[in-house]
């Protein structure tokens, strides 16, 4: 596809966004405001996130043009209102990826390794806040992100300006500690502090995830979907011997458990 062609389409599509929200557009679009939508880009989001899990090039395009299709719509809101327009939404995107990488666009000498460049990239992102606004290294991580993939985020960030451990030995340490810490909270009986030591040693389980350069969010979130499709085996397996759960044991429900997990390491056990 051409230029001209991907700029006719893009013209295209705001077109159709402008006419939905016109007087005789679609009354639910009409109604739509940056608020109200907001679930549906949450939805959009993670609905992105599991096409990219599952492979489906099909599928990831279709999600990724939902997700185009929310920027879009907020866009044309904003158009409405005076705010600013997609081509303005463009053009600050473009501007700030030529901004951010100095070494590509602005002669600036090349970075040595990918850390450095994140480093780099970290310092250009602090010198951008505003006046008055908070001019912190670690940046604006969303408080909305999930918990876990926050804290990798957060660690990652404070990583790359050198605050970290120069090897995995200290993390697995830290793990320890944190434990030994959590059963002596959990012994006192304070919960405030059962709490907060849980939240430790979660924190520092995400870090050792980041060492081993995995993501935490999608390790616990494979970990669920495996712990489902084994429940479900169970729950098909009492159903035939028409039980309920009151009337099987643990012992025969960890038996059909470790059947699950034989016929999942297998390919056997559907999703």
């Amino acid at each position: 596809m051409s230029d001209k062609e991907v700029e006719h389409k893009f013209a295209e599509l705001l077109d159709v966004m402008a006419r939905l929200r016109s007087n005789t557009g679609c009354p639910w679009d009409k109604e739509q405001t940056h608020l109200s939508l907001k679930p549906c880009l949450l939805e959009e989001t993670y609905e992105l996130l599991e096409a990219l899990d599952d492979g489906d090039p099909q599928k990831l395009k279709e999600e990724l043009g939902d997700v185009l299709l929310q920027v879009v719509f907020h866009s044309q809101i904003a158009a409405e209102k005076g705010r600013f327009t997609a081509e303005d939404v463009i053009a600050q995107l473009t501007e700030k990826l030529i901004r951010r990488h100095p070494y590509v666009f602005a002669g600036a000498p090349l970075p040595d390794d990918t850390a450095a460049v994140l480093k780099q990239r970290m310092q250009i992102k602090t010198s951008e806040r505003q006046d008055g606004e908070a001019k912190s290294a670690l940046g604006n991580v969303p408080r909305a992100m999930p918990a876990l993939a926050r804290a990798q985020s957060i660690t990652r960030r404070a990583s790359h300006l050198g605050f970290d451990w120069s090897d995995i030995e200290p993390v697995w340490k830290k793990i320890h500690e944190e434990i030994d810490e959590l059963k002596t909270a959990a012994a006192s009986g304070d919960k405030a502090r059962v709490g907060e030591e849980l939240g430790d040693l979660l924190f520092s389980v995400v870090n050792l995830a980041r060492f081993l350069d995995v993501e935490a969010e999608d390790s616990l979130g494979q970990t669920i979907d495996r712990f489902t499709r084994r429940f479900h085996y169970i729950e098909a397996q009492l159903q035939q011997a028409n039980k309920t759960f009151d009337q099987s044991s643990l012992e025969e429900m960890d038996r059909f458990w470790d059947e699950a997990k034989k016929l999942e390491s297998a390919g056997r056990l559907s999703k």
